[in-house]
């Protein structure tokens, strides 16, 4: 299973609601979250599932990615995406059940903990604002690291 593992974009620093879970996506990281699904699809590196925290930041990071990449369904909504959640559960249930082509969306610092747990020895530390981290999962094989897409320059490493 290719796992894509994207934190949300750059959101605005409080909301009119006053709650932390209502702060939307910057312009620059709409164009920033923009650019970085535009690389994805121009390398081939689209999800045909995305699931996303219900935070409006990450929510809308993963409809700007849906709209490009065109998955098989809209954006999911996961409840084990919202800080805090159990998202490494949620990817090992996920290949349990055979699924292909996978993103999630969510926050730090449970993603960057998802990516080394995933695949131990990744040396990753905090991933950046609208940062993408491949992975290939198999049952009985080594999981292994297949990129990370650096959101501010688009350098794959």
């Amino acid at each position: 299973m290719r796992v894509y593992v994207m934190r949300h974009g750059p959101a605005e620093d409080s909301a009119l609601s006053g709650r932390d879970a209502d702060r939307a996506l910057t312009p620059n990281g709409r164009a920033r979250v923009q650019r970085v699904a535009q690389e994805l699809v121009r390398r081939s590196e689209t999800p045909r599932l995305i699931l996303s925290s219900p935070l409006v930041r990450a929510l809308q990071t993963a409809e700007i990615v849906a709209a490009l990449a065109e998955p098989e369904q809209g954006v999911t909504i996961h409840p084990a995406l919202c800080p805090g959640g159990d998202c490494v559960r949620l990817v090992h249930d996920l290949l349990r059940q055979g699924a292909r082509r996978v993103m999630v969306v969510g926050h730090e610092p449970d993603l960057s903990g998802l990516a080394t747990t995933l695949v131990p020895g990744l040396g990753l530390g905090s991933l950046e604002k609208a940062m993408v981290v491949g992975l290939r999962l198999s049952e009985g094989a080594a999981p292994e690291r297949r990129f990370i897409l650096s959101p501010k320059d688009l350098a794959w490493s």
